[in-house]
């Protein structure tokens, strides 16, 4: 029997196997239940076409069939399903593929939204062609997810998929944590924003994988007994891609002795990261504090106290630091080492800069404490940096909600699956150590060891350097600082997402009291009295546009300057000193420089509490000349008719977000 092309291609004198899909649809639905799930819940499913997603699409369906109040639309559609197919467009056949594979989920009763990538800055090169793929596949599952209100996202990967990926991060020298695969459910969130009544939800997307327990001949059988037909992408045919080669030699070489081993020792190490990361989980709470200015301080007493292993402390001050830099990249090597030893040292007395952050001692601790901020000198991705939302007064929904109270219950039935320290036995975290462990301890035979040690020494010898690959990818997407750059100008009700971190968003009130002070005016910027024209020109001159930036020491400077000014002359003769670029503007007014004098003198109170590190990540906003206009955190405006807010609002929480390993 061909399964290149089809399942009915078959000669018709081949025997027809019964199939027993009763069993594949009764361990979907356990799985769907230990992820929070119920049948009325609105969920995609990413269908590439292949026999995995499109054995998914049919016990999805039939699942969903399951709710006695399941309705289908006018279409004969089932509600609250859909079906995401995206065309990569890096094949001429690809187009037509994506409509078959649309046409044959509707058969099924599925909606299908097929989306086409835009590459804009060109396809990418053939090494790094799959990871670019997965990241716009990614990026077009959350967009698409976002636009119908769908918060769950089902993806067909299977227990092979996971084999092959402990292969391939074994021959990367991975530890326990990286060994032990994708997790069952997950949270991701995009780094795409379109609108603020997104950011007000982040909740990110939960994805689950309810295929994690069968294999790819389950697929296959699936696809057989429900009489699917599916496609196969013949670039997983290709030997230069690193999973397709190891895909190739677990098919030629593996027993089903092997391949039970093998599972075995990823399920142990997916024991081990549940351990972790409860033990991590327990941790935050209690020996972090997360301050709205956007840097947390780490009690070291707590920690030191704790007497944790050093696996469970590297994992635990990765997750802070990837938090308060907001960048999604593992902590490894040397930079992990380096970061152990600092958590260690007691009292801290040093400072030190790793993976985009800036850890020193926490003021007046003596050392019992450590601050830890956004690096404002480390580079960054440019379209990280900053991106222009339209303000958009949505409804909120109730998808926020409804996905909070699945996770509840996938974690309520996770959590009862925490092993005890005596039954995790991988915690050295190597990948030799567990190799090691798990053949002392009866998981893998000799024979298993030794292929598994064959199949990673031939990976790593087939493995290529990605370094010239990472150059070219660096240089064509523009990776630069973002510590003093510029943003785009920022026009009136417009949202700046600033550093992944904050939210700053600002408008002009037609109207100011009159005799304003700063200390009239409440936490949200909002002035009450008597009301008359505002004045404009005395900070924006006549092009009503900001530019927003992190805050630099010249600001604190300025701003203490400008708290002693008592009178418009000297105000303006101290705007002139401070700052020869601006140009002065012929309309003054009498409110404005005292309102900025007393504003200063507020928001330098507020900053002598705000570590001097702490302060370097704030956002500012200033005029297309240069001069600073607000430091919404602290509260300091130059004028009273300008409404501006910066929130610190990180779209991944500490922590990273959910995930469950069952």
């Amino acid at each position: 029997m061909s399964r290149q092309v089809s399942c009915k291609c078959s000669s018709t004198q081949a025997p027809v196997v019964a199939v027993d899909m009763a069993k594949y649809k009764e361990a979907f639905s356990r799985r769907m239940a230990m992820a929070g799930l119920k049948p009325h819940h609105r969920v995609a499913i990413g269908v590439s076409g292949g026999p995995d997603s499109m054995a998914l699409c049919v016990l999805t369906a039939h699942w969903k069939a399951q709710d006695f109040d399941a309705k289908c639309d006018s279409g004969g559609f089932i509600d609250g399903l859909l079906a995401i197919i995206v065309d990569h467009g890096l094949r001429a056949e690809s187009k037509e593929e994506a409509n078959t594979v649309s046409n044959r989920v509707s058969k099924m009763g599925i909606r299908s939204h097929i989306a086409c990538c835009d590459w804009p800055y060109g396809h990418p090169k053939q090494g790094h062609l799959q990871e670019a793929a997965r990241d716009m596949r990614y990026e077009i599952f959350q967009k698409i997810c976002i636009q119908n209100r769908i918060g769950v996202l089902l993806i067909a990967h299977h227990a092979d998929d996971q084999a092959e990926l402990f292969v391939l991060r074994l021959s990367r020298n991975s530890g326990v944590l990286g060994l032990a695969g994708m997790p069952f459910t997950s949270q991701i969130f995009s780094t795409h924003t379109h609108s603020y009544a997104e950011v007000s939800g982040n909740y990110g997307i939960l994805v689950v994988r309810p295929l994690l327990d069968l294999s790819k001949e389950d697929m296959y059988e699936m696809c057989e007994g429900s009489n699917q037909v599916w496609v196969e992408d013949p670039t997983n045919q290709s030997l230069l891609y690193a999973r397709n080669r190891i895909r190739m030699s677990l098919r030629d070489s593996a027993s089903s002795a092997f391949k039970l081993e093998l599972q075995a020792v990823i399920s142990a190490c997916r024991k081990t990261r549940i351990y972790i990361d409860y033990i991590c989980s327990n941790l935050i709470s209690k020996a972090v504090t997360v301050m709205d200015l956007g840097y947390a301080v780490i009690d070291l007493e707590i920690l030191n106290e704790s007497k944790i292993e050093d696996i469970c402390l590297s994992k635990f001050i990765a997750l802070v630091l990837k938090f308060i830099s907001q960048r999604n990249r593992p902590i490894r090597g040397s930079t992990s080492k380096l970061l152990l030893d600092y958590m260690h040292t007691l009292p801290c007395k040093t400072s030190l800069t790793a993976a985009g952050c800036y850890l020193s001692p926490t003021p007046g601790s003596r050392g019992m404490k450590a601050l830890v901020c956004s690096s404002v000198d480390c580079p960054l991705p440019s379209k990280m940096e900053s991106s222009h939302l339209h303000f958009q007064a949505e409804q909120e929904n109730c998808t926020s909600d409804e996905i909070e109270k699945i996770i509840a219950d996938g974690k309520s039935y996770a959590d009862s699956l925490i092993p005890d320290a005596s039954d995790v036995h991988f915690l050295e975290g190597t990948s030799e150590s567990v190799l090691t462990a798990a053949r002392n301890l009866g998981m893998l035979s000799e024979s298993t060891l030794s292929n598994i040690l064959l199949l990673q020494k031939e990976e790593i010898q087939n493995f290529k350097s990605k370094s010239k690959v990472a150059a070219d990818y660096k240089s064509e997407h523009g990776v630069k600082s973002v510590s003093t750059s510029r943003s785009k100008p920022l026009h009136p009700g417009e949202i700046c997402c600033f550093m992944n971190r904050f939210f700053v968003t600002w408008k002009l009130s037609e109207e100011v009291p009159e005799n304003a002070t700063s200390e009239e005016a409440n936490s949200d910027g909002v002035l009450e009295g008597q009301s008359r024209g505002c004045c404009r020109s005395c900070v924006f001159g006549h092009d009503m546009m900001v530019e927003v930036r992190n805050m630099t020491e010249p600001d604190w400077l300025y701003l203490a300057n400008l708290s002693k000014s008592r009178t418009s002359e000297n105000f303006q003769e101290q705007r002139h000193s401070l700052d020869s670029r601006v140009e002065q503007t012929e309309e003054k007014t009498n409110e404005c420089p005292d309102y900025a004098r007393l504003s200063a003198q507020r928001a330098l109170v507020s900053l002598k509490s705000i570590p001097l590190a702490a302060r370097r990540g704030l956002p500012v906003l200033v005029n297309s000349q240069g001069l600073l206009l607000s430091i919404p955190s602290i509260g300091f405006k130059h004028c009273p008719c300008l409404m501006v807010s910066a929130t610190f609002k990180p779209k991944v929480p500490l922590g990273g977000g959910h995930s469950s390993f069952i």
